[in-house]
């Protein structure tokens, strides 16, 4: 008899996944299109954002910290709603900062500093410990259920706020710029505080777990850390997601710019770019999702061979971008950045449901600690990306003087990358592969009507 605690239901995974549509739609903003506006708009080297989008991801090396608070505390929603109201206060510096640099340059990129190291604190505190709390309230059937839903609606989350951003944005000023910052920052902090609501008290008609007892004794961080470093899953998964999200930021910062030097695009029509992206990422999460479920238990609906697989297509995806970089106009550009989009979903989806799938293996009450891990070879990973991606073009555009030849030469390093990516997911423990077959179970509910 299963004797498991039946954990959330649906709508308290939706709930969750509410708070990383906000993550996401604050940092879509900070990272793409405040991006774009330094590079093109302001002409500004293109390290100068590199180099702070790399600050907001090495910030984030303090995850593993703070999973471990959140392990004992025996609560997540504190860490959640400090880390959206720090995250929304960065965001919006961010856009100020930017405003500032026209008038003041030294001024307006030391706060710009503060504000993206505001972001990374922010994002960290929240993404990490939101990830904890899924692993801990949702039952293991639908573990990857949560995870696919919540990055489903992250993705969303970028989508809409690319889109609408990128509406509101035209005519392009720095007014609107700090205007619209503003008002998805407020929004995003409403809808947490909204959404995370008791999720962890009494749920109302929700079924939710009590709260996580603390750890009984107070195991010290470093303790914490390196326990669950000799995890040989653990420690091994890590490796996989830094050279995979390695492989995966280094287009992050340069996709904008890439679209407004190479195509000619326009502020707005950069950012509704991003917006293109974001849909194929959905397309290929659903995708995956829909094909896991028709062939549960077979090969074709193993979450590994979706990770791996989609790293894959995602190389193929970018070795095209470099064609396009190449050719210019009329380069079917929305297409090529759509493909490219729907292999990134395919390989998130087998990704993260691995993750979910592994969060509790191991020592208990270290859900946290171990999420922080992942997360920080993740932030790691986008920091490192990102710079190397900037870093990449500058360097080749002073050798060559060819923007063309610079962001070809960034989409192939990528594109070795992910098949590196896809040969280290290889050696990732069989262990994985035996919760496989639990991990598309929530979708034949959806069809079903469960």
């Amino acid at each position: 008899m299963n004797t498991e605690k039946a954990g959330i239901g649906w709508s308290g995974i939706f709930r969750l996944g509410l708070v990383q549509a906000a993550l996401g739609s604050i940092v879509v903003l900070t990272t793409a299109t405040i991006n774009r506006v330094m590079v093109v708009e302001l002409a500004l080297p293109a390290m100068l954002p590199g180099a702070l989008v790399g600050l907001h991801y090495g910030i984030q090396i303090m995850r593993p910290r703070f999973g471990h608070g959140s392990d004992l505390g025996g609560r997540r929603t504190p860490w959640i709603i400090g880390g959206m109201a720090v995250l929304a206060t960065g965001g919006l510096s961010a856009a100020l900062a930017t405003a500032w640099m026209q008038s003041n340059f030294t001024a307006g990129v030391l706060f710009a500093v503060f504000a993206f190291v505001m972001v990374g604190i922010g994002v960290g505190a929240s993404g990490t410990t939101l990830l904890a709390l899924l692993a801990k309230l949702v039952n293991s059937q639908r573990r990857a259920a949560a995870a696919t839903i919540v990055w489903l609606m992250m993705i969303m989350g970028f989508v809409i706020t690319a889109g609408t951003a990128g509406h509101f944005l035209d005519p392009f000023s720095i007014t609107r710029l700090i205007v619209v910052t503003a008002v998805v920052c407020a929004m995003a902090l409403g809808l947490t505080l909204l959404a995370i609501h008791g999720i962890e008290g009494n749920g109302g008609s929700f079924e939710v777990l009590p709260a996580p007892e603390p750890d009984q004794p107070r195991v010290p961080f470093s303790t914490a850390l390196a326990q669950v470093w000799e995890e040989a899953a653990a420690r091994r998964f890590a490796v996989f997601v830094f050279v995979s999200m390695l492989a995966y930021s280094a287009q992050d910062l340069i996709l904008e710019p890439f679209a407004g030097v190479v195509f000619g695009l326009t502020p707005g029509e950069s950012t509704q770019l991003s917006g293109v992206h974001s849909s194929g990422l959905l397309v290929g999460m659903l995708m995956v999702a829909l094909l896991g479920s028709t062939f549960s238990g077979r090969s074709f609906g193993s979450l590994r061979l979706w990770m791996i697989g989609g790293c894959m297509a995602s190389a193929a995806a970018l070795v095209n971008l470099a064609a396009a970089s190449i050719n210019g106009p009329p380069w079917p550009l929305n297409s090529s950045v759509f493909a490219l989009g729907v292999a990134n979903g395919a390989f998130a989806v087998g990704a993260i449901g691995s993750m979910m799938g592994m969060a509790d293996r191991g020592r208990k009450a270290r859900e946290g600690t171990r999420m922080g891990l992942w997360g920080a070879a993740q932030a790691i990973a986008f920091g490192l990306g990102g710079f190397m991606g900037t870093a990449v073009v500058d360097f080749t555009r002073l050798m060559l003087d060819s923007p063309v030849l610079a962001y070809a030469a960034v989409f192939s390093i990528q594109s070795m990358l992910f098949i590196a990516a896809a040969l280290l997911g290889l050696r990732i423990e069989q262990t994985v592969s035996q919760r496989e077959d639990h991990q598309f179970a929530f979708a034949r509910e959806v069809l079903q009507g469960g």
